[in-house]
């Protein structure tokens, strides 16, 4: 009952992660989903689409990574051990 508590609770909260110096974000809830991503202007350039795609990815990678370790911490003052690898 605690886990599913848990796994409700991690939706509802949301990490921020950037790349390219802030020029693409993405949020991603605790539940791995992305909820957001913002693209600065400055940043899109049709002539080098690569490039956005590049930051986009990296941004989306980093909040995925981020609301693991939001999980793990989390699922740990649960069971009292890190856990890593189990969600």
């Amino acid at each position: 009952a605690k886990l599913q508590k848990l796994d409700g609770e991690l939706k509802e909260r949301v990490v921020e992660a950037a790349a390219g110096g802030g020029m693409v974000k993405v949020k991603v809830n605790g539940g791995e989903g992305v909820v957001g991503i913002k693209i600065e202007k400055d940043v899109i350039n049709p002539d080098d689409k690569g490039m956005l795609e590049d930051l986009v990815l990296a941004a989306v990678n980093e909040g995925i990574k981020k609301a693991k370790k939001l999980r793990e911490t989390e699922l740990a003052k649960i069971t009292g051990m890190m856990m890593p690898g189990l969600m």
